[in-house]
C-alpha cells in the first residue's frame, strides 16, 4: 500500500488557518488512508463523514467557509461564483475514491445543485501520491489554461484511466483526449512554473486545515472526508443552502462578472461529467 507523499517545498504546517482548525482537522483526519487508498478493492468508504445534524451550525467551521475562493474566472470550478453553497474537494487523479465520487456523485450534484445556482463546486489539486499524481495535477491546471479542465478531470477519472499511469505522455494524450487544442502549450505550461505554484499553493491548503487522505471536502466550512454516499453531500447542500438564506450569505465575497460555470456558461457546465 503506496504512503502518501506530502510536498516536501517550503513549510507545510498543518493547522496552519488558527485554533479553530484544529477540531475541524480530525473530522478530515479520522477518515483513515485505508479508507481512501487509490488500491482499495472495496466501493465505498466505510469512515462515518461529518454528521450533518439538526443544528445548522453543528459542524461547521467559519475560517474553512472562507477558503471558498468565488473567483468567477476560475478554470478549475463550475457554478456561479455568487451559490450560496460553495463545496471544495482536495483530491488526487490516482485515487480510486475521488474517481469514484467523480463518475458516481459529482455528476448528480451539479445536476440537481449547480445548474439552479445553490452549488458551486471549486476543485483544489492535492497530489499525495508521488510524481505521476503531481504530473496529472499540473496537467489539469494546463488543461484549465485552455478551457479543457473539466473534460481533462473527466478523462483522468474514466474507468481504467488510473490503471494506465500518469506519465507525461499519458497526460498528453489525455489532454488531447480533453480536446486541448495547443498541446505545444499544454506541454509547456506541464512544466512551467505557473503550473507549480498553483499545485502547491492548493496542497499547502489542504495540509494546512488538516487533510491527509483524499477525497477530502468542505461544504460552507463543513469537513466531510472520503467518497461517502450522496445521501451525505445532499443533505449537507441543503443544509448549507438553508443556512445561507436566513442568514443572508449567499454569495458572499463572490467575485464580480459572469462566473463561469453558471447556466449561462453551457460549456464549462456541460463537460463538468
Amino acid at each position: 500500500m503506496p504512503t502518501p507523499k506530502k510536498s516536501t517545498s517550503g513549510s507545510k504546517k498543518p493547522l496552519v488557518y488558527g485554533a479553530v482548525i484544529v477540531a475541524a482537522a480530525g473530522l478530515l483526519g479520522f477518515a483513515s488512508y485505508k479508507a481512501t487508498a487509490p488500491d482499495n478493492s472495496s466501493n465505498t468508504s466505510t469512515t462515518p463523514a461529518a454528521e450533518v445534524s439538526a443544528d445548522p451550525q453543528a459542524g461547521i467551521y467559519p475560517e474553512l467557509a472562507k477558503l471558498a475562493r468565488r473567483d468567477a474566472g476560475d478554470k478549475l470550478a463550475v457554478g456561479r461564483a455568487d451559490a450560496p453553497v460553495v463545496l471544495i474537494e482536495y483530491a488526487d487523479f490516482k485515487c480510486g475514491y475521488c474517481g469514484k465520487f467523480a463518475r458516481d456523485t459529482e455528476p448528480e450534484l451539479i445536476k440537481e445543485y449547480v445548474e439552479d445556482g445553490t452549488l458551486r463546486i471549486e476543485w483544489r489539486n492535492f497530489p499525495i501520491f508521488g510524481e505521476e499524481s503531481e504530473n496529472a495535477a499540473r496537467g489539469a491546471w494546463a488543461a484549465g489554461q485552455q478551457d479543457r479542465f473539466w473534460e481533462f478531470h473527466a478523462a483522468a477519472y474514466a474507468e481504467g484511466a488510473k490503471e494506465k499511469g500518469f506519465a507525461k505522455d499519458r497526460v498528453k494524450a489525455l489532454a488531447q483526449e480533453a480536446g486541448v487544442k495547443d498541446l505545444a502549450r499544454f506541454m509547456k505550461d506541464l512544466d512551467g512554473e505557473a503550473a507549480r505554484a498553483a499545485v502547491a499553493k492548493d496542497q499547502e491548503q489542504a495540509y494546512g486545515i488538516g487533510a491527509t487522505s483524499t477525497p477530502s471536502f468542505l461544504i460552507n466550512g463543513r469537513p466531510i472526508a472520503g467518497a461517502q454516499p450522496k445521501e451525505t453531500f445532499t443533505q449537507a447542500i441543503e443544509t448549507a443552502a438553508e443556512q445561507a438564506k436566513t442568514t443572508g450569505k449567499a454569495g458572499a465575497g463572490a467575485t464580480e462578472g459572469t462566473p463561469k460555470g453558471s447556466e449561462d456558461s453551457e460549456d464549462s457546465e456541460g463537460s463538468a461529467k
